[in-house]
């Protein structure tokens, strides 16, 4: 069995505020818009969820920060299926707490990435 705790050692430093916002200008149009607004509203909203949503969203931040994945971000095509995934039941769990105003601020700022 791997020993995941070197690994996770290793790659501390990318579990950050600076990680997540080097990840996206690196990776964003890799990882596709639906990704990228995703992360996003979770980012936005985090400020104002309670605290099961914030564990919730750090959780799911920090799976796309993380260079250890089920799926590597790496391999074409495929690389980000499982980020979407997690990214994606987040959001859906939060959503509906999630400020129209943390929402926009999501599109405008996914909107840097892909204008």
């Amino acid at each position: 069995m791997k020993n995941y705790g070197k690994e996770v050692e290793k790659h501390k430093k990318d579990f950050s505020e600076e990680g997540m916002w080097n990840k996206l200008a690196k990776y964003a149009k890799t990882a596709g818009r639906e990704l990228v607004e995703n992360v996003l509203i979770l980012w936005y909203a985090f400020p104002d969820a309670s605290a099961t949503d914030k564990a919730i969203i750090l959780g799911a931040i920090g799976y796309f920060i993380s260079p250890i994945d089920a799926i590597p971000d790496l391999m074409p095509i495929v690389g980000y299926s499982d980020d979407v995934g997690v990214v994606a039941w987040a959001v859906a769990r939060i959503r509906m707490h999630a400020s129209s105003s943390a929402i926009e601020k999501a599109k405008r700022k996914a909107n840097e990435y892909f204008s």
